[in-house]
């Protein structure tokens, strides 16, 4: 490819906060549509089409077989399985000419089990895995950072079906060493496994493949102690309490205006860790009351909380309907017809103040052992803290990190088997988006650091003064051969100032890096460079080839050397 012939411009003007949306944009890999929709331009389809063909690769080594579904599916599917009533706007809805409920796939589970009913009947199908790799649409509430977080997208699902648990287990391995050779062999070997919350897919294994970067919106868990990886949806949240010396008995003390856990800590000259707050919510559903007591320095896991109420909640409005005394709530003489839970955070403390119940008034010396009743029951549904404790070796070593999610595999179990009426099969979920993670990732201030594996092309030629007759001629010649051997080339062929063409050569980020001109022709050489500035040489012309090959293949050896074998 000719970079004169290739369709798309680039930029110097920065047009977006987030580097990789900023670096794509104007790097003409992509052109907005509308909220969260791209057009993706000749550089960014190269990149997917290397992705997809690494996943197809990949799928196939776990014997998967490759199907495709429709985007568009009848409400009936959903309603089968229950998800149309429990997802809410993200699914798109609409009705077809004649009325019917229709949908946009976001996902697939459906339309598995739908096409594995009737097919795989007897046991001697069994295990069995599909996948695709489609075009879906989420109906996503934030669109942000271009192609990091979007409506429509390209996805990878698959799906495996089995006859016992144990044989699901197998599998799940062999795909989550799929998965970390799928990330290896695009170049970004420190994506890292977490344990996850399966959320509106069901089941209760769930891993999220995650690249730690500080844009992400996801917040995970590390212990790197013991190696211990969560998304803090599903981190365990250990809080050990000592309890003081002396129990101090129940006293009132008048708190005036102050309201929040910092202000009455503050008034009363204690830390929020000797503090017990209450945190209200509504269900979804019925705007029925839940309240939850926790420990003033604890932040509520609101993903724990409905997974225990099995019930979507919001932020509480308008509290004095359930008899609370906002800002002055306390467990101990409540009257309310709220659902009231209990933090483990609380186990074992002594001393706290709270809320007395009562407009401008706090307790201190709040006892949970002594002050509530025997029977009380106290759940994780706390976020677990950075230098908190770590649920595998117990250090006091936490550390919380941001992350983009790029897979997901789940352990579905019969979630939609026995929903849908198939039965004596198990699936699994799994889905890759790494393109715009890798950008964000892998850049310097100058554009894209593509890792070779999934480089829009292999290697650049920049001709300096195309307009020379043996620049032009050498450049041509070189372009050709390798072109022969199987490189993928792109040929900066423009009449265009060197500062121009190497600011766009940045742009298209591609690992090797060619320069031909009057001075390198004058001296018998090209100029040979990496992206990533690990290499810089002079090459006879003759060996020009050669060399750009074998350099080639030393970058993809280095993408292969941390590969891991497949199970």
């Amino acid at each position: 490819m000719k970079v004169s012939q290739l369709l798309g411009e680039r930029y110097k003007d920065r047009v977006a906060d987030i580097e990789s949306q900023n670096l794509m944009t104007r790097g003409g890999y992509m052109k907005q549509v509308g909220n969260g929709i791209y057009s993706l331009l000749p550089p960014a389809t190269r990149i997917q089409r290397k992705i997809e063909r690494i996943l197809r690769e990949e799928m196939d080594l776990i014997d998967g077989q490759e199907v495709l579904f429709p985007v568009a599916m009848p409400a009936a599917l959903w309603q089968s399985s229950g998800r149309w009533d429990s997802i809410g706007s993200e699914l798109l809805r609409f009705k077809d000419r004649s009325g019917a409920d229709m949908c946009l796939g976001m996902t697939h589970e459906e339309a598995a089990v739908h096409m594995a009913n009737n097919i795989a009947g007897t046991y001697q199908k069994y295990p069995f895995m599909i996948y695709q790799i489609q075009t879906k649409f989420r109906d996503e509430p934030r669109a942000r950072g271009g192609l990091i977080r979007v409506r429509e997208f390209t996805m990878k699902d698959a799906y495996s079906f089995h006859t016992s648990q144990a044989d699901l287990e197998r599998y799940y391995d062999r795909c989550y060493r799929a998965y970390e050779r799928i990330y290896a062999r695009a170049g970004i070997p420190e994506v890292i496994a977490v344990k996850s919350d399966s959320g509106m897919m069901g089941g209760k294994v769930s891993h999220e493949f995650m690249l730690l970067t500080d844009i992400g919106e996801d917040t995970l868990v590390i212990c790197p102690e013991c190696g211990y990886r969560a998304n803090m949806e599903a981190a365990e949240c250990i809080v050990r309490n000592e309890a003081d010396a002396v129990q101090k008995p129940l006293e009132t003390v008048y708190t005036g205006e102050a309201k929040t856990i910092e202000d009455v800590c503050t008034l009363l000259g204690s830390k929020a860790e000797k503090s017990c707050k209450a945190v209200v919510y509504q269900r979804n559903a019925d705007d029925s009351f839940v309240l939850i007591f926790t420990r003033g320095d604890i932040e509520v896991n609101e993903t724990k909380l409905t997974n225990y109420l099995k019930a979507a909640v919001h932020p509480a409005v308008d509290i004095e309907n359930a008899n609370l005394c906002a800002g002055n709530i306390g467990p101990v003489g409540l009257a309310t017809k709220a659902t009231v839970l209990f933090d483990r955070s609380l186990v074992g403390a002594t001393n706290l103040i709270c809320g007395a119940n009562k407009e401008a008034y706090h307790l201190t010396g709040f006892n949970p052992a002594r002050d509530l009743p025997a029977d009380t029951v106290y759940v994780d549904l706390g976020k677990a803290q950075a230098g908190g404790e770590c649920p595998s070796c117990h250090k006091h070593s936490i550390q919380i990190r941001r992350g983009i999610e790029v897979g997901n595999i789940f352990q579905l179990g019969r979630r939609y088997t026995e929903a849908m009426g198939m039965t004596y099969d198990d699936e699994n979920g799994n889905r890759v988006n790494p393109m715009a993670s890798v950008c964000e990732e892998k850049h310097d201030q100058y554009g894209p650091i593509w890792p070779i594996t999934i480089a829009p092309w292999e290697v650049e030629i920049c001709a300096l003064r195309a307009d020379n007759a043996e620049v032009k001629a050498e450049a041509s010649q070189l372009y050709d051969a390798l072109d022969r051997a199987g490189a993928e080339v792109l040929l900066d062929d423009r009449a265009v100032s060197a500062g121009f063409m190497f600011s766009d050569a940045d742009l298209f980020g591609c690992p090797v890096r060619v320069i031909v001109s009057p001075k390198t022709l004058g001296r018998g050489v090209v100029e040979l460079a990496t992206r990533d500035k690990s290499v810089k040489e002079d090459v006879a012309l003759a060996d020009a080839p050669a060399r750009v090959l074998a350099l080639i293949q030393e970058l993809k050896d280095q993408v292969w050397a941390k590969v891991p074998e497949s199970i």
